[in-house]
């Protein structure tokens, strides 16, 4: 499917109202054949919606800025950014699995690069020579290894990991905490077009004009994970964007690795407690990320050649069983939305979920996320 001009004005109108977030968005885009027939909803529809309170109803059913909705579009086209939404056909596979895809992404260069294998490489922006070091190295090993880098442009380890993609002669993804428009830091404009111009890609779901407001980068971590098969975390303090985006990761069923540090590195305090609280796997050489991720793209490419028929067509299933099944094939869900959906307590899904994944027709991600097998 391809977005449509309207449907378009619609997606972008729904980003502009205050609060509303992705995952809202999307448990709205549920309920309808065309985004814009939420703008007609009454209040009772839209507060029937899991997540929609009346204030926010009453944003969407007030929505009028439809000024800037198009001064968003031309400020797109004008630039030559692409706009990929979640109803698209060539939306990342990888990124729609996570429990809350962006619903816009504005990208600078190559939007094909985002389909590609990758593994995230992040850290902290006041890095040591050790941090920028490591991330340098791997970032080139992994491109020998075929893989793309995403990281998010900051200075310190994101930075170094985007250089040593590209001396490597790799492609490399930045996610910004910002507009398409508002590189940040602007200290990296170069390093961004550079990425551009060798196959790789700046992308954001913020809209063109945004600032690089604090908020937006915790969420746009999500996104730095969501895109990859695992992330390296390779310089942390026990707080800070990288272990946020290594917590997403771990949320999102995806790797995480770690390259250890000195005891006396405070930089390096994060990286030491994933491992020593195993929510990371430690990595001496490529070989200890390569070995995990050779097992989930061996999987992709099975998935991708397995007969359309799944397990649980062949079940003669309930009737309930049947159904969640059904939804399930669009895209996994969180138990929450499932309920929403059905209309049926959590606790009557939870042990019909477990025996469906007895049975080997669904799989339980992190988070209480189901998906079919």
């Amino acid at each position: 499917m391809t977005t449509t001009k309207q449907q378009l004005r619609e997606l972008i109108a729904l980003h502009l109202v205050p609060n509303l977030g992705a995952q809202r968005i999307r448990a709205l885009l549920k309920k309808v054949d065309d985004p814009q027939d939420i703008f007609r909803f009454s209040q009772a529809q839209l507060t029937s919606v899991y997540g929609i309170g009346e204030v926010t109803a009453r944003q969407i059913m007030g929505f009028d800025d439809w000024e800037e909705v198009d001064k968003v579009i031309e400020k797109t086209e004008q630039s030559n950014y692409q706009l990929l939404t979640y109803v698209d056909d060539v939306y990342p596979r990888r990124l729609k699995e996570i429990y809350d895809p962006p619903i816009l992404l504005w990208i600078r260069g190559n939007a094909e690069v985002l389909a590609t294998d990758s593994v995230a490489i992040v850290g902290t922006r006041g890095a040591s020579a050790y941090g920028k070091e490591m991330a340098e190295r791997f970032a080139g090993k992994l491109v020998e290894a075929g893989l793309t880098i995403v990281s998010g442009l900051a200075y310190g380890i994101d930075a170094a990991a985007h250089r040593g993609t590209l001396r490597a002669g790799g492609r490399t993804i930045a996610v910004l905490g910002s507009g398409i428009d508002r590189i940040y830091p602007s200290k990296n404009i170069r390093l961004a077009f550079d990425m551009a111009d060798q196959g790789g890609a700046v992308i954001s779901e913020f809209p063109p004009g945004t600032p690089p407001d604090s908020g937006n980068f915790p969420v746009r971590n999500r996104i730095v994970s969501g895109l990859s098969l695992g992330t390296l975390v390779v310089e942390s303090g026990l707080k800070g964007g990288s272990m946020i985006t290594a917590t997403s990761a771990l949320d999102q069923n995806r790797e995480v690795f770690v390259i250890p540090h000195s005891l006396r590195s405070k930089t390096g305090a994060g990286c030491n407690h994933l491992i020593k609280t195993a929510q990371g796997k430690l990595v001496q050489k490529v070989d200890d990320i390569l070995n995990e991720i050779a097992v989930h793209r061996k999987d992709q490419v099975e998935s991708d050649l397995q007969p359309s028929e799944r397990k649980w067509e062949t079940l003669e299933l309930d009737e309930l069983s049947t159904t969640i099944c059904e939804l399930l094939e669009d895209a996994p869900r969180h138990i929450d939305e499932i309920g929403e959906e059905l209309e049926q307590p959590t606790h009557e899904l939870l042990p019909k979920l477990l025996e469906l994944e007895m049975q080997e027709c669904v799989r339980q991600l992190a988070g209480k996320n189901f998906e079919l097998v």
